[in-house]
Order: C-alpha cells, then sequence, then structure tokens
C-alpha cells in the first residue's frame, strides 16, 4: 500500500508533535499539550521537513476546544455572577479596554493588518484564538507568536507573585469529573450541527462556536455537568499545537523576531492596565487585591485558577470573572472580526 505524500507528512507531524508534547510534558513546561508541539513542529518545518495537519482533522478539534470552552459555565458561576455586579462590569470594560490599546500597539507601532493586530490583542483563550485565526485566514503565525508570548510570560510570573507575598501552596485544585462517554457523543453530535447552521449563516470559527453553544446549554440549564476527558482533550490540543507549528514555518525569522518583540511590549501594556483595573476595583468593592489581580490577569483560566489556590485567594470569584472574561470574548471577537470597512487593508 502507497501512502500518499499528505498522509506522509501528517504522520511525521503527528509523531513530531507528539514527542515535542511528552518533552514539554516532562520539562513542566506550562501548557505542554499546545506548546510543546507546537516548537517542535516549528523546529522541523524550519529544518526543512514537509509537515501539515489534514483540514478534517483540525475541524474536529476546533469542536472539542469549543465544547471545553462551554463545559465551565455553571448555575454555580451564574449565581456568583449576582454578588460581584460593579466587579463583573468592570472585567468586561477592562477587557474592551486591554483589546484596543494592544490593538492600537499592533496596527499603528508595529503596522500589522488589522485582522491580525485585532486577533493578536485578545486579551483570551489562547486555542479560541488560534482556531479564529485560522478560520478567518490571518497571519496565523504572528497571532499564534504573540498570544503565546502573553501566556508564557503570565505563567512565569506566578512563581514571582507567590514569592513577594510570601504564600505557601495549598491543595490543588479539583477537576471536574469528565462527561458520561454517551452525553460526549450526542454533545459533539449536537455541536456538529450547530456547527454546520453557523457555517451557512456565515460565523467566523463556526464549527468551534457550535460547541461553545452546545456545551454552555447543556451546562447552564444543568442538563449534564462535567468536563471533557483527557483522552479526548489533550491528543486535540496536540493537533492544535502542530497546527501553530506547521504555519510558523512559513514565516521568516526576521517576522518572527517582530512578532516576539510586539508580543512583549503588548504583554507588558495589559498587564500594567489589568493591574491599575484590579487596584481600583479593590478599593471600590473591598474584595482582597490578591483576588482581584488574579481575576483581571489576561492569562488562561486554568493557570489563573491554580495562582489562585497558591495565593489562597477566593477561587469562586476569580473562576467567575475568567469565564465571564472567555464568555465575553468568545461573542465580541467574532463581531470585531466581521467589520469590512475597517479591515480593507486586512
Amino acid at each position: 500500500m502507497i501512502i500518499k505524500p499528505d498522509h506522509r507528512s501528517f504522520v511525521l507531524t503527528a509523531i513530531i508533535g507528539t514527542l515535542g508534547a511528552l518533552i514539554a510534558l516532562t520539562l513542566g513546561l506550562p501548557a505542554p499539550f499546545l506548546c510543546g508541539p507546537a516548537l517542535a513542529v516549528t523546529m522541523g518545518g524550519l529544518a526543512g521537513l514537509r509537515l501539515s495537519v489534514p483540514t478534517l482533522l483540525r475541524n474536529a478539534s476546533f469542536v472539542v476546544v469549543g465544547i471545553s470552552m462551554g463545559t465551565s459555565v455553571t448555575p454555580e458561576v451564574i449565581d456568583a455572577a449576582r454578588a460581584w455586579p460593579l466587579s463583573f462590569l468592570a472585567v468586561l470594560i477592562t477587557v474592551v479596554v486591554l483589546l484596543y490599546v494592544a490593538f492600537w500597539i499592533l496596527h499603528y507601532g508595529f503596522g500589522y493588518d488589522r485582522n491580525t493586530s485585532m486577533l493578536g490583542a485578545s486579551p483570551g483563550h489562547l486555542s479560541y484564538i488560534i482556531s479564529l485565526t485560522a478560520e478567518t485566514k490571518s497571519d496565523l503565525a504572528t497571532v499564534s507568536v504573540i498570544q503565546s508570548v502573553r501566556v508564557l510570560a503570565l505563567t512565569l510570573v506566578v512563581p514571582l507573585v507567590v514569592d513577594y507575598f510570601d504564600l505557601v501552596s495549598i491543595e490543588p485544585i479539583s477537576l471536574s469529573p469528565p462527561l458520561h462517554p454517551i452525553v460526549l457523543g450526542l454533545t459533539i453530535l449536537a455541536s456538529l450541527a450547530v456547527g454546520w447552521l453557523f457555517l451557512r449563516w456565515r460565523f467566523p470559527a463556526a464549527l468551534l462556536l457550535g460547541g461553545v453553544a452546545v456545551s454552555i446549554g447543556i451546562h447552564i440549564t444543568g442538563l449534564a455537568s462535567g468536563g471533557v476527558p483527557g483522552w479526548l482533550s489533550q491528543p486535540t490540543y496536540i493537533v492544535l499545537g502542530s497546527m501553530i507549528g506547521t504555519r510558523f514555518s512559513r514565516a521568516s525569522l526576521r517576522d518572527m523576531r517582530k512578532a516576539f518583540l510586539a508580543g512583549g511590549v503588548v504583554t507588558v501594556a495589559v498587564v500594567l492596565l489589568a493591574s491599575i483595573a484590579a487596584v481600583s476595583v479593590s478599593r471600590l468593592t473591598g474584595v482582597p487585591l490578591n483576588a482581584v489581580m488574579i481575576a483581571f490577569a489576561p492569562g488562561g483560566l486554568e493557570t489563573m485558577a491554580a495562582m489562585a489556590v497558591m495565593m489562597h485567594a477566593d477561587t469562586a470569584y476569580v473562576g467567575s470573572h475568567h469565564v465571564l472574561r472567555l464568555l465575553f470574548l468568545s461573542m465580541l471577537m467574532p463581531l470585531v472580526m466581521r467589520k469590512p470597512r475597517s479591515g480593507a487593508s486586512g
């Protein structure tokens, strides 16, 4: 049996991506199943290897990511929103401010086109933005670098903050049990159906948003509870990380250096602005500053939740704010990306 070139390139990509994930996991790197494959496949591409991820598999990974995003939206999160109305309003305003300040830096300071600048500026979920970037055919390499710098920098700052406050770790956070296999299967089928409908309506990242919509629907109504099991989520992130790596190899090293610098500048700017917002909210609401700082930091949900535990902060406060931020971004980003008048150059 003859293996087609496209199949050979994918098999090679899968091997390199999996090895990258295992090495990153062994070294204790942040988001190992996403960052490890991205780095490994990037190096393989720069070395001249032909690497690729099939479109069908990429689309399937988007559906799973969308379902994962919606699993954290529970009735408890909605109840928590009633306790901190001013704080929730402030975090939404902060998200918009961070988005447009970062956009201004990338678009006018570094000269990136409108779509690339807007996606790179998003102070939110890395996998969601990567999926949205791929769906809108924007500069995935540049957006991936800028977003990765943000996530990595905030992750590395965690031990520094813990050391500054001289706090000792307590028990790690408990993870939600996985969805029942039958419920998971039905959720995937429903997500595909809603995603197909969104495709007909020309929504950006339609399959991913279909997964988000269905997952939120079954969790917020109490029809189901639980997360995506590791046997499905981990390979999904390896696929996404490998996809990132295949796009990195198409960029010049000069462009990569520019993106790293842009990511660093944007990260410093959004962290300073988020800190100012956190201090203001803490003084107005009386919520302890450590909890507000973590809740307003534009980092990953999992990392910030772990940081809340280490710093003895209110995990319900932190978690509900980050869930709200991700939900708001999932609705906001497709809207700002659909503006054709401003985006003629992009």
